[in-house]
């Protein structure tokens, strides 16, 4: 996430480092499970710069979640009435300062979704889906795999896939929030795939470099401040738009 006061990105290796190295603008606030690996980034990021902070997130971990949402708690003052559990939200936190939001999704969301039954394709196509309702599918996925019983409930057999369909549906589920209530903020929020990168996932014989990876997503986080869109689509690597719906 990205805003005029300062940077957010959760995950502070392979394309997210080159992507928070790229951005980097006042206050730069990087994330990651292993805490020695994010410090290391940090130092790698000072070089001249103000200094960056560091905070462990891991989003397995709700209490790793709501200590890194306690630390933002200073986006809304101490004197703020504001109930707590609206604070934590994230659509709250992106009003107060963020302007863009880019959700690091996966082309493997498109492929996947092609492989899931119709009835489930239909759902998580759905223009008016819910967080809720994606909340009940991903949990259902979740049960259908530990009975067993996913590939006969329509599902395809990649855990990895499936979490990047949610990131996707996540991400135009929110941009349907804000666009609801936008008052003149144009608060832009997109989901992209930085494509196949040399990270310790993908491995080394990936075409792209951190750097060209980070290409699409610094695209959409530096979109102009009279900018009235992209918003709330799913873009693939080289900044190009892809629709959701599974390939032909």
């Amino acid at each position: 996430m990205s805003s005029a006061a300062g940077v957010r990105v959760t995950g502070a290796k392979g394309h997210c480092f080159a992507f928070a190295r790229d951005l980097f603008s006042g206050t730069l606030v990087l994330t990651a499970r292993d805490a020695a690996r994010g410090q290391a980034a940090v130092r790698h990021c000072r070089r001249g710069r103000p200094e960056p902070r560091f905070h462990q997130l891991d989003l397995d971990d709700l209490q790793s979640i709501r200590a890194l949402v306690s630390s933002f708690k200073i986006l809304y003052g101490d004197a703020d009435t504001t109930p707590f559990h609206i604070q934590a939200e994230l659509l709250p936190l992106i009003k107060t300062q963020v302007r863009r939001v880019v959700n690091v999704s996966s082309m493997m969301s498109l492929m996947t979704l092609k492989n899931c039954s119709p009835e489930l394709q239909e759902k998580f196509r759905s223009e008016t889906i819910t967080e809720e309702e994606l909340v009940g599918l991903m949990n259902k996925f979740v049960e259908d795999t530990k009975k067993g019983v996913h590939q006969k409930e329509g599902w395809p057999n990649t855990a990895y896939g499936v979490s990047k369909i949610g990131v996707t549906v996540l991400s135009r589920i929110q941009a349907r929030k804000l666009s609801e209530q936008r008052k003149g903020d144009k608060i832009l929020l997109n989901a992209c795939c930085p494509g196949w990168v040399r990270t310790d996932m993908a491995g080394p014989k990936a075409p792209k470099s951190p750097e060209e990876g980070a290409e699409t997503p610094v695209y959409l986080a530096l979109l102009p401040p009279d900018a009235e869109g992209p918003h709330g689509q799913f873009f693939v690597s080289e900044k190009k738009v892809s629709e959701w719906y599974p390939y032909e």
